[in-house]
């Protein structure tokens, strides 16, 4: 693995951490239900992604830093918030813990949609552009969507603006860069698509068509 990828990973595990803490806190959970939160939002869509990929152990397991790093930002949190409780009950607050939760799953979803991809690409020899799109997006939103069923909540990608659509057009973008001007300018632009138009989405309150 180069460093640009692990740097990548890096912030993108402390990035969903980040929002499955926050969420846990939310919920009121112990500082135990805050680190499984934050964890599994870290880390579940790569285990799902290394399960399809026959990827034994899950790297999650194979290299512990991803799930240290998670457990590190998930404690980090709750030792914050525990010593400042005024922080979560403040008037404040809505506002606070919108942007914190936008940021954290925006930057994590535009890291581990293109970090999947790459991961498909180096492990499956066939020039599959499906598969490649399937397992970056199943890699960007999976951990969300374990943590808001864990948390009782409508999983995000189902209600929430422009999110998971997001994660397809940068990975499309992603996966035809990568073939025309070269795997890194691939990761970087599939990255800034999904993050611009995920955060677009979310200021401008974008959404698919729904029945009202």
């Amino acid at each position: 693995m180069d460093i640009f990828t692990f740097i990548l990973e890096i912030i993108g595990t402390v990035a969903f951490a980040s929002s499955g803490a926050m969420l846990a806190i939310e919920k009121k959970m112990d500082i135990f239900g805050v680190n499984i939160l934050g964890a599994t939002t870290a880390v579940g869509g790569g285990i799902m992604r290394d399960v399809i990929l026959g990827v034994t152990p899950p790297t999650a397991f194979a290299q512990p830093v991803y799930i240290l790093f998670a457990i590190i930002t998930s404690t980090l949190l709750f030792a914050i918030v525990y010593t400042n409780p005024d922080i979560i009950h403040s008037k404040i607050k809505n506002k606070f813990y919108d942007k914190v939760m936008l940021w954290c799953d925006t930057v994590g979803l535009g890291i581990f949609t293109v970090v999947g991809i790459q991961t498909a690409s180096r492990h499956v020899t066939d020039d599959n552009a499906f598969f490649f799109l399937f397992i970056g997006v199943l890699t960007g939103v999976g951990g969300g969507v374990i943590r808001d069923i864990m948390a009782s909540e409508t999983p995000y990608i189902l209600v929430r603006e422009v999110y998971a659509s997001a994660s397809i057009a940068g990975g499309i973008v992603c996966i035809v860069c990568r073939s025309t001007i070269g795997e890194a300018a691939g990761l970087v632009l599939g990255l800034i698509v999904t993050v611009v138009i995920r955060a677009l989405a979310a200021h401008f309150h974008w959404n698919l068509l729904r029945i009202h």
